[in-house]
């Protein structure tokens, strides 16, 4: 008999022993996080994710469960040159090791070239996909060659305007110090 499995309450161990599949695609504007960091995705904006479940032998030699992620989306951004928007593919292809508890994590991440997460049997793998697509949004999002060249200058009449009403600093000190007005 084969088992069902839902992304959003994954029972971890049984998918990896299972050697299961889950694949998907999710309406971006339900991983509502990713949504947030976007300029206002279109309603059919998608991730595509696929996750793999495997066991392999652990230190002991003890079956250790696995996942396999791969997730891609295309996210409206801002561009950061010329403030237009801008798509950005974002693409995940990580391997996850699963542990028995929190402590072990700790301990074990550091060496670890894996990501090394805690098993679980109601495990949310949306917030897992959703995790990994917000890491992959470049710090400085643009255009390879922006469409509409960026100001480079700046003016503002009200500022000139401003700037030119300033009395002369040393003409007011000359008042102050009683010398001529000017």
């Amino acid at each position: 008999m084969t088992r069902e499995f839902a992304p959003q309450r994954l029972d971890v161990a049984a998918f990896a022993e299972d050697g299961a599949t889950l694949s998907g695609r999710t309406p971006l504007r339900d991983l509502t996080r990713l949504a947030a960091e976007t300029t206002g995705a279109s309603p059919e904006a998608e991730v595509n994710w696929t996750a793999d479940g495997e066991q392999r032998p652990g230190v002991t030699g003890a079956p250790v469960p696995w996942l396999h992620l791969e997730a891609d989306a295309v996210v409206p951004l801002v561009c950061q040159r010329c403030l237009a928007p801008v798509d950005v593919d974002l693409t995940v292809d990580r391997w996850f090791r699963f542990v028995a508890d929190e402590e072990t994590a700790v301990i074990e991440d550091e060496e670890a070239e894996e990501d090394i997460l805690v098993t679980s049997r109601d495990f949310d793998l949306h917030a897992l996909i959703e995790d990994e697509l917000l890491m992959e949004i470049p710090v400085t999002p643009r255009h390879d060659t922006c469409p509409d060249a960026p100001p480079l200058s700046a003016a503002d009449a009200d500022f000139d305007a401003a700037e030119g009403a300033k009395p002369n600093p040393f003409a007011v000190l000359g008042k102050l110090r009683g010398g001529k007005p000017e």
